[in-house]
């Protein structure tokens, strides 16, 4: 990013599970986030292991933390810098707090994303 001269407006590590992460940064921000399913990567060895434990690898990929990836938010501006820089998947795009926050489906169904990681609020 830096090498781009882009700078994130927001970054956290997917320690808790991508959707509880996305979640704290949208509620830092004031804000709501569609992200869409078929964009978010999922390693060959996630979708294996989640196949073998009767999983399915997107509630993995959204639930499971310890990930060692960092999800960052830049200006829509930035939007065609980023797309282009290899291992850096664009899997959606902040909104309107008021839209909330959605995991839009391959046939562009729109379900509430809902974080079941760890919730720093709840302790």
């Amino acid at each position: 990013l830096r090498e781009e001269g882009i700078k994130p407006t927001s970054m956290i590590d997917l320690s808790d599970g991508l959707a509880s992460d996305l979640r704290q940064i949208c509620r830092s921000s004031k804000s709501g986030a569609r992200i869409y399913l078929e964009r978010i990567p999922i390693a060959r060895q996630t979708s294996e292991l989640a196949e073998e434990m009767h999983i399915d690898p997107v509630v993995a990929a959204l639930n499971g933390g310890e990930d060692y990836e960092l999800l960052f938010t830049v200006p829509l501006t930035a939007n065609e810098l980023v797309s282009a820089i290899e291992d850096v998947k664009v899997i959606g795009y902040i909104t309107k707090q008021s839209h909330g926050m959605a995991l839009i489906s391959r046939d562009g169904g729109e379900f509430e994303l809902k974080a079941q990681g760890w919730n720093p609020l709840k302790e």
